[in-house]
């Protein structure tokens, strides 16, 4: 017997709006970063990862996931519900590869990169792809995603719940005894995005250089690039 999918037709619908960058120049890009398996994320995990989609979409930003199960599917599936836009970075070389030897869905993204690197590799391109990272409920994952944001300082939001990540991660920050003025918590996923976007427009309204954070670079060590 043949299964019929049925789909949401605001899945497939054009976006409805963009945030714009302050400069004109492209559009706010959230990541949504939380354990793939949320068996020990707490049973408000998926309603809260549909929130930060649902708000992700309707403040015009584009959610940008690492192309996975579990809560970042369902914060896609949330963004996809108010005619948002969302990609994915996928660890696999080919759709093949995503789909038969990862196991990973193609729902709700109307974008996958296939980075080919595996999921290490992929937590880099995807972090670094991103204006801002919401960090939800995880684990090993997503606190490397979580560490690739924080050392190239990207504005983080915490999302609170009742998973035990937010606390760990405040010890982490805690230990690091490094600036993070960069990093919010809260428990309200829509107050989460909005502090994100502002945090990021500010970023793009002061800066008119990239400043390189690496230790040496092409133009010399800690050098800025005017754009």
């Amino acid at each position: 017997m043949k299964v019929i999918k049925t789909i949401h037709p605001n899945h497939v619908a054009p976006p409805k709006n963009f945030c714009r960058l302050p400069n004109g120049y492209g559009v706010v890009k959230i990541g949504v970063s939380g354990a793939a398996d949320t068996t020990y994320s707490g049973l408000d995990a998926f309603e809260k990862a549909k929130q930060v989609g649902h708000e992700i979409a309707l403040q015009g930003g584009i959610i940008v996931t690492g192309a996975t199960t579990g809560f970042p599917m369902y914060a896609a599936m949330g963004a996809k519900d108010e005619c948002g836009f969302s990609i994915g970075f996928s660890p696999a070389a080919t759709e093949h590869e995503h789909l038969e030897v990862y196991k990973l869905p193609l729902d709700y993204m109307d974008v996958v990169v296939y980075t080919g690197f595996g999921y290490s590799g992929r937590d880099l391109l995807f972090v670094r792809s991103c204006d801002a990272m919401v960090i939800g409920p995880g684990r090993v994952g997503t606190l490397n995603e979580f560490a690739v944001s924080f050392e190239d300082r990207r504005p983080i939001g915490v999302l609170e719940g009742s998973w035990q990540t937010d606390e760990f991660l405040r010890k982490v920050i805690d230990a690091a005894h490094r600036p993070a003025e960069g990093i919010i918590f809260d428990s309200d996923p829509k107050a989460l995005v909005e502090r994100l976007i502002e945090m990021v427009g500010k970023i793009k309204e002061k800066d008119l250089a990239f400043n390189n954070h690496d230790g040496w670079s092409a133009t010399g060590k800690n050098a800025e690039t005017i754009l």
